[in-house]
C-alpha cells in the first residue's frame, strides 16, 4: 500500500487547516465564497508539507474553510501544510513544509536543471524523513524512462534517485516494490509555470522543491485512476495517491491533503462538527446544483451547509457547482 502523503498545498485551498491550507482564490469576503480554502492538506499555518509560503490568495475569509488563508496569490503552484510525519499509519513520503519557517535545502535549481552533464536536479529528503525537503544533483539514467512510463527508485520514493528522464521524477512509488510512474516537472518559471500536457496542472509544493504536472480531475466525479483521489490544488483539482487507509471518513482528523477518502477533503477543524483534530477533519464535497445538497451533508445536523468552493464568479468553467460541506464562518 502506498503511504506517500501530500501535505498541504497552501495555495490551493485558502483556509482549510487552521491556516494551513490556503487558496489563492481566497479573495472573497463572502461566507460561502472560497470553499477551496478548506481543501488543503496539512495543519500548521503555512503547512509543513507544501511548497510556497503556504499563504493563500487574498485576505478575504473563505467560507468553507473558515480561515482567512493567505497566499501570495502568485502563480506558483500550491504549497503544503504542516505535518509531523505521522498520520494514521506513518508516512513514507509526502509534501511537507517546515512549520517553524525553515527553508528547503536547495543544492541545485529544479527549474533550471543546472547540474553537470549526466546528472539531473531532483527533490529528495535529506533528513532521512518521508517528505521532500531539498534538491540534489542525481545520476541521470543512460536509458531513462519517459513521463507516463513505469519507473523505479533507489532506496525509497524520496531518495532523489530514479530512472526517469531529465525534467521528471518517479511518482506514486510503491514502497514494497520501489516502482512508480514518471511524472513531468513543470516548465517555465515559478512565477509562470507551464505544463506541456493540457490535461495536467502545475503543482508546486514543499517550499518549491516539488514542481509536478499532475492530472486534472473533477472532485464531484472523483475521476482519477484507481488508488488515487481528486484533491484541491490552487484554483484546480489534481489526482494524487489516496493514503487514507482505514481512516479518512467524515470527521476523522487529518493533517495531510490525501488522508481523506475519495470525495472528501481535509477541512478546517472549525467547519466540521465535533472535529477532534488539531489541524482539521475530513469533510465532504457537495454539488451546489443539488437542491438537497445541504441536507445531504454528513454534518448537517451540526450546522454544516453546502458552501460554494469558489468565490462568486471565480469558478473555472465546469466547476461552478463544486461545493464543500462546512459550517459557514
Amino acid at each position: 500500500m502506498r503511504t506517500y502523503f501530500l501535505g498541504l498545498f497552501p495555495a490551493l485551498v485558502p483556509a482549510l487547516l487552521l491556516g494551513a491550507c490556503a487558496t489563492k482564490n481566497d479573495a472573497s469576503d463572502g461566507t460561502s465564497a472560497s470553499a477551496s480554502a478548506s481543501a488543503s492538506a496539512s495543519a500548521g499555518d503555512s503547512g509543513d508539507d507544501g511548497s510556497g509560503d503556504g499563504n493563500s490568495g487574498a485576505d478575504g475569509n473563505s467560507g468553507a474553510s473558515g480561515q482567512d488563508g493567505s497566499s501570495d496569490g502568485g502563480s506558483d503552484g500550491g504549497s503544503s501544510g504542516n505535518a509531523d510525519g505521522t498520520t494514521g499509519g506513518g508516512i513514507t513520503a509526502g509534501f511537507i513544509q517546515d512549520p517553524d519557517g525553515g527553508g528547503a535545502n536547495i543544492e541545485c535549481d529544479i527549474w533550471g536543471q543546472d547540474c553537470a552533464e549526466g546528472e539531473k536536479c531532483m527533490p529528495w529528503a535529506n533528513d532521512g524523513g518521508g517528505s521532500w525537503n531539498a534538491t540534489r544533483c542525481s545520476p541521470l539514467d543512460p536509458n531513462p524512462a519517459q513521463p507516463g512510463d513505469a519507473c523505479t527508485v533507489e532506496g525509497s520514493g524520496v531518495s532523489g534517485i530514479d530512472n526517469c528522464d531529465l525534467g521528471s521524477m518517479c511518482w506514486d512509488v510503491d514502497p514494497e516494490t520501489n516502482m512508480g510512474t514518471c511524472v513531468a516537472f513543470c516548465m517555465g518559471t515559478e512565477a509562470a509555470p507551464v505544463c506541456e500536457d493540457p490535461n495536467t496542472t502545475c503543482t508546486i509544493a514543499n517550499e518549491g522543491v516539488l514542481i509536478l504536472c499532475l492530472p486534472n480531475c473533477d472532485p464531484l466525479l472523483q475521476d482519477c485512476d484507481e488508488g488515487q483521489a481528486c484533491y484541491p490544488v490552487d484554483d484546480s483539482f489534481v489526482c494524487g495517491p489516496d493514503v487514507s487507509g482505514e481512516m479518512g471518513t467524515f470527521g476523522d482528523a487529518c493533517e495531510f491533503i490525501n488522508v481523506c477518502d475519495p470525495g472528501l477533503y481535509c477541512a478546517n477543524a472549525a467547519t466540521v462538527p465535533d472535529c477532534g483534530g488539531s489541524s482539521g477533519c475530513c469533510s465532504a464535497f457537495c454539488d451546489m446544483s443539488d437542491p438537497d445538497a445541504t441536507m445531504n451533508c454528513p454534518g448537517n445536523a451540526g450546522g454544516q451547509e453546502c458552501v460554494a468552493w469558489f468565490a462568486e464568479g471565480q469558478a473555472p468553467p465546469g466547476f461552478e457547482n463544486v461545493g464543500a460541506c462546512a459550517i459557514p464562518m
